[in-house]
C-alpha cells in the first residue's frame, strides 16, 4: 500500500498539471509546445528510470529503493512548490519522476513475487486501482486548486501525505534482492535514453516548426540512427539492460502491445480533452478537469472486479471487452468531433476508461504467466518502462499535432479543434492495431491450452 501511495502521488500531479496549462502559459510565458514538457519530459524521465529497475531489483533491497524514491518525491514537490520560473518547476518534476520511475515497479515487482498466482489477477486490479484513481482524481484536484488557490497549492497539498507515506514505507517493506551482482549496462542504458528521448524530441520539433521542417526531418534520422544502435548493443553486447530474450515469445509481444496502445491513447487523450474543454469550449481549468472525472474515477472502481474476472475466466473475455470499449470510445470522438460538448466529452471518456481498465492490468499479469520466475523482474520492468514511455509519447505526438495546427490557423480554438479531430482519428487506428494484437493473442493461448490437453 505504501509504494502504491507513492506512485499515486506521482501520477495525481501529473494529471493535475494538464488542467493548469493554460494557466501556466501565461503566468510562466511560454508556449504549449514547451509546457508539454512538464509532462512529457516527466514521463520520459520516469521511462528511462524504469529501465533500470529490473537491474536495481535484482541488486538492492526493496526497502533500500523505496527510501530513495521517497526522497526524491520529497525534493521535487518542495522545488515546484517554491518554483518561481518554468526550468526551476521543470527540476521539481524530474525529482518527482526519479520517485514514480522507482515506486511503480516496486509496487509489481512485491505482487508478483509475494502473491499466489490464483489471487494474481485481483491483487494487480488492487494495484491497477491505485494508479488509476490518480487519473480519476487528478484533473479535478488540480482544477479546483488552480481555480480557487494557485498552481503550488497542487505540490502544497501533498507534503503530509509523503511523510505519512515514508513511514509506513520504511516499517513494513521487507523483500530482499536477489544480490545479483551482473555489472548494469551503462552503454545499453544511454542508447535507450536516446531512442525514449529522440523520438520524443522529434515530435516536439513538428510542434514547435511543422512536420515538413528540417528539424523534423533530421531529428528522426538521428533517432533511426540511435534506434538501429540499440539493436545492434542487444544482440552483441557483453552487458544487457534486461534480459531481452523474452521478447522472444509471440504471446508477450502481443500484449505487450496492446498495453502500450492502451497507455498511449489513456495518457494522451487525458492531454487532449482538457485543453480541447479550455480553448475550443471555452470551459475554466476547474470544469476541464471535472470532465475527466466520472470516467477515471468508473475506471479505477472496475478495476479489481476486472482482475476477478481474469483469475475466473482467464485472459480472453475481459481483454476483449477492454478493445472493444476501447474501439467504441475512440470513433465516438472521432467521427462526433464538431459537435462534442462537455457532457459527450465526459460520456466518450467514461467509455475509453471502462476499456482501459478492463484491460490495463490483467495484460500484465497474463504476460507474467509466460515468463519464470528469475524474469518476472525484466518482465515488469519491460511492462512499466514501456507504459510510462506510451504516456510520454501519447502526449508529445497528440500535442504535437495540436501545435502545428497553431503555426497556420490564426485562432487558438480553431487550431485546437481541428488538431484535435485529427488525434482522435489517429487513436482509432491504434485502437484497432491494439484488438488485432488481441485477436492474434487468443491464438496462442488456444494453441497452449491444446498442448496442456
Amino acid at each position: 500500500m505504501s509504494v502504491g501511495l507513492l506512485s499515486f502521488i506521482g501520477i495525481l500531479i501529473e494529471t493535475s498539471m494538464n488542467v493548469t496549462f493554460p494557466t501556466l502559459i501565461q503566468q510562466l510565458h511560454v508556449s504549449l509546445a514547451t509546457i508539454q514538457w512538464l509532462t512529457t519530459g516527466y514521463l520520459l524521465l520516469v521511462t528511462i528510470i524504469m529501465g533500470t529497475t529490473a537491474y536495481l531489483i535484482k541488486r538492492f533491497d526493496s526497502r533500500t529503493l523505496f527510501r530513495i524514491a521517497i526522497t526524491a518525491c520529497l525534493v521535487g514537490t518542495l522545488l515546484c512548490a517554491l518554483a518561481p520560473s518554468f526550468p526551476i518547476l521543470m527540476i521539481g518534476r524530474l525529482f518527482q519522476a526519479i520517485s514514480t520511475g522507482l515506486s511503480t515497479p516496486i509496487m509489481f515487482h512485491l505482487i508478483l513475487s509475494q502473491v499466489p498466482k490464483l489471487q494474481l489477477g485481483v491483487y494487480t486490479g488492487l494495484a491497477s486501482m491505485t494508479v488509476s484513481f490518480a487519473p480519476a482524481l487528478g484533473p479535478t484536484y488540480g482544477g479546483l486548486l488552480n481555480h480557487y488557490l494557485s498552481w503550488q497549492a497542487i505540490f502544497w497539498c501533498v507534503l503530509p501525505f509523503i511523510l505519512i507515506v515514508a513511514v509506513l514505507g520504511d516499517r513494513t517493506i521487507t523483500l530482499k534482492a536477489l544480490q545479483n551482482q551482473t555489472p548494469f549496462d551503462i552503454v545499453g542504458l544511454v542508447l535507450i535514453s536516446g531512442i525514449f528521448a529522440g523520438f520524443v524530441w522529434i515530435f516536439n520539433q513538428a510542434g514547435t516548426h511543422g512536420f515538413t521542417s528540417s528539424n523534423f526531418l533530421i531529428w528522426g534520422f538521428v533517432s533511426l540512427i540511435i534506434t538501429a544502435l540499440f539493436i545492434w548493443h542487444t544482440r552483441h553486447g557483453q552487458r544487457q539492460l534486461l534480459d531481452w530474450s523474452i521478447l522472444k515469445m509471440p504471446i508477450l509481444r502481443l500484449r505487450l502491445t496492446n498495453h502500450f496502445l492502451l497507455q498511449f491513447t489513456n495518457i494522451g487523450i487525458s492531454f487532449v480533452i482538457p485543453i480541447f474543454a479550455e480553448n475550443t469550449l471555452g470551459a475554466n481549468s476547474m470544469t476541464a478537469g471535472l470532465v475527466l472525472f466520472p470516467g477515471a474515477l468508473l475506471g479505477a472502481g472496475l478495476a479489481p472486479f476486472a482482475g476477478r474476472l481474469y483469475d475466473r475466466k482467464g485472459a480472453i473475455l475481459p481483454i476483449a471487452i477492454s478493445n472493444t470499449l476501447f474501439i467504441i470510445g475512440t470513433l465516438l470522438f472521432a467521427t462526433l468531433t464538431k459537435h462534442l460538448t462537455l457532457g459527450l466529452l465526459a460520456v466518450f471518456f467514461i467509455v475509453l476508461r471502462l476499456g482501459f481498465n478492463f484491460g490495463f492490468g490483467n495484460l500484465m499479469s497474463d504476460a507474467s504467466k509466460h515468463v519464470s520466475m528469475a524474469n518476472k523482474a525484466d518482465q515488469n520492468s519491460l511492462f512499466n518502462m514501456l507504459q510510462q514511455y506510451a504516456g510520454s509519447l501519447g502526449t508529445g505526438v497528440l500535442s504535437a499535432i495540436i501545435s502545428a495546427h497553431e503555426l497556420t490557423m490564426s485562432s487558438t480554438a480553431a487550431a485546437t479543434r481541428t488538431g484535435s479531430h485529427i488525434d482522435f482519428w489517429l487513436l482509432v487506428v491504434l485502437a484497432l492495431i491494439g484488438g488485432l494484437a488481441a485477436l492474434r493473442s487468443n491464438h496462442y493461448i488456444r494453441l497452449e491450452q491444446q498442448y496442456d490437453n
